[in-house]
């Protein structure tokens, strides 16, 4: 059964070690990180620096065998009632088998449930569409009228699809989009 619990500095080496190169690993961490690879302590110092705040958490989804999956989330919005969850990565040996989508479904009740946030926004790079695919199966929409974002990842240049899901799916309240 998978379970999400607040991120340890001890998941930092299992979940680093998850990007097989550097495209993967700035698939999840997109231009964070000046450079490649990182290390357990370069993460958690990344976290450190949001000690304190109550508008950043990280988690990390786990089962009897360990971690395997990541994502942070972080309010956007003074009033908190916009969550933007980031850094989303599942450990490379369980993907394709519904782990991502079911830690985003508990992220998601979280968000929504104990949070009680009216919508959650995320970014996905148009070439990781097994990422977007997983994001469309946990309920989050492409949003509508939102021009694309681009990010430049070594020598190319990445268009980030923005997409959203709202207590109320059927409404996405006339907001603009959401930036990082």
């Amino acid at each position: 059964m998978l379970r999400l619990r607040p991120y340890k500095a001890c998941d930092a080496a299992a979940i680093v070690s998850w990007s097989e190169d550097e495209a993967a690993f700035r698939r999840w961490s997109a231009d964070r990180f000046p450079a490649y690879p990182i290390t357990a302590e370069d993460l958690n110092q990344h976290y450190d620096a949001m000690v304190g705040s109550d508008s950043f958490f990280e988690f990390t989804a786990f089962d009897d065998s360990g971690p395997l999956g990541h994502l942070i989330m972080r309010f956007t919005d003074d009033e908190k009632t916009t969550l933007r969850f980031g850094f989303v990565i599942v450990d490379p040996r369980k993907r394709g088998q519904g782990y991502g989508r079911e830690m985003m479904n508990l992220a998601v009740r979280y968000a929504f449930d104990f949070l009680k946030v009216k919508r959650i926004t995320l970014g996905v790079f148009e070439n990781n569409l097994p990422a977007y695919r997983c994001y469309r199966a946990a309920g989050f929409r492409e949003t509508p009228n939102c021009g694309a974002s681009w990010y430049t990842i070594g020598t190319e240049n990445w268009k980030c699809i923005e997409m959203i899901q709202t207590k109320d799916q059927g409404s996405f309240g006339g907001k603009k989009c959401t930036e990082e």
